[in-house]
């Protein structure tokens, strides 16, 4: 039975940011100065509008990869990089993804090199000028991205990202390879600008809710513990998780039932009736959130692909446990 689609771990280091003061015997500035700084500031704005080729970068298992141009065919072998590729501008650049892709809809119209397993021989025959892979894949299909590697194909494993940040400069590094980094980094602004204003309406919240998040079905029901991005949601929104434990966890219905949540999110679509099957537990006419009919489902997609409608995830959330202070 599919437990979860995407499983994604935070392990993030705290990174100390120095800033370095003026001296005090800087002399002031003339207006000859001012004009050369003022023409500093446009060639570093223009510096990073553009990539400049050849570009060489590092990948999130130390790779590097060098392009001499911007790659005119490329396959992606995860949604949320098809996603940041449509997002900033170059999905006519696409030439195929996996059958797990749905988003946006014309990519269920492109060609198809297998799903969670990849089928290397069909990249191969395709001859994409890049492949687009990620970390999550490396158990299965380490063995093939070398292959892909050794016909001349240029592959770019991205970061199984855990946080937000992490999100975004995974976007920015897909941007800067094809040469879309101003459509890049407006994604990245919008995004901060949504995730902001959500915290800054969360910081308000008194009343804390205690929220259950469900990511697969009985008997086997998994939920979000510290370390996954649905905990970092409920962090940002000022809500609490009735789960303690680290990771993705199994959970009992009996320990659902003895926790009380406040609110259910259920984050899974596999099976039909999703919400009716959890308030019709045995036992779970007992909880708040099934009395108080605060049971609702979200869409996985958006809560667990590391793409530009992450920010949107976020917001789901929040509109989901405090529907009076984000609006349904």
């Amino acid at each position: 039975m599919k437990k979860f689609l995407q499983l994604l771990l935070t392990a993030m280091l705290a990174v100390l940011l120095l800033a370095a003061c003026g001296s005090d015997s800087a002399k002031e500035e003339t207006p000859a100065d001012e004009n050369q700084a003022g023409e500093e500031t446009k060639t570093e704005q223009a510096s990073t509008d553009t990539t400049s080729y050849p570009y060489t970068l590092t990948d999130a298992i130390g790779k590097e990869v060098t392009f001499e141009k911007v790659p005119e065919t490329v396959i992606s072998l995860l949604p949320s990089n098809t996603e940041i590729l449509y997002g900033i501008g170059a999905g006519d650049k696409v030439i195929a993804v996996t059958e797990n892709d749905d988003y946006p809809k014309e990519v269920t119209e492109l060609d198809t090199v297998g799903d969670f397993t990849v089928n290397i021989e069909k990249v191969i025959s395709l001859q994409p000028e890049a492949v687009f892979a990620h970390e999550m894949m490396l158990g299965s299909n380490e063995e093939g991205l070398n292959q892909i590697r050794d016909a001349g194909i240029p592959v770019i494993v991205i970061q199984n990202a855990g946080t937000f940040e992490e999100t975004y400069e995974t976007i920015e590094l897909i941007g800067k390879v094809m040469d879309k980094n101003v459509e890049a980094n407006q994604i990245v602004e919008d995004m901060k600008t949504k995730v902001a204003d959500i915290e800054k309406k969360a910081a308000d919240i008194t009343d804390k809710k205690r929220v259950f998040i469900e990511n697969s079905d009985a008997p086997e029901i998994y939920t979000a513990g510290k370390g996954t991005f649905p905990q970092q949601f409920l962090d940002m929104i000022n809500a609490e998780n009735i789960v303690t434990e680290e990771g993705w966890i199994m959970i009992s219905p009996e320990t659902i039932v003895d926790e009380n949540p406040d609110v259910i999110l259920a984050i899974y679509s596999y099976v039909p009736n999703v919400v009716e099957n959890i308030k019709t537990r045995d036992g779970f006419d007992a909880v708040t959130a099934i009395k108080e009919d605060r049971v609702i489902q979200l869409d996985e997609d958006i809560t667990s692909r590391t793409g530009p409608r992450l920010a949107d995830g976020l917001e789901s959330f929040a509109k989901a446990v405090y529907p009076e202070v984000f609006g349904e």
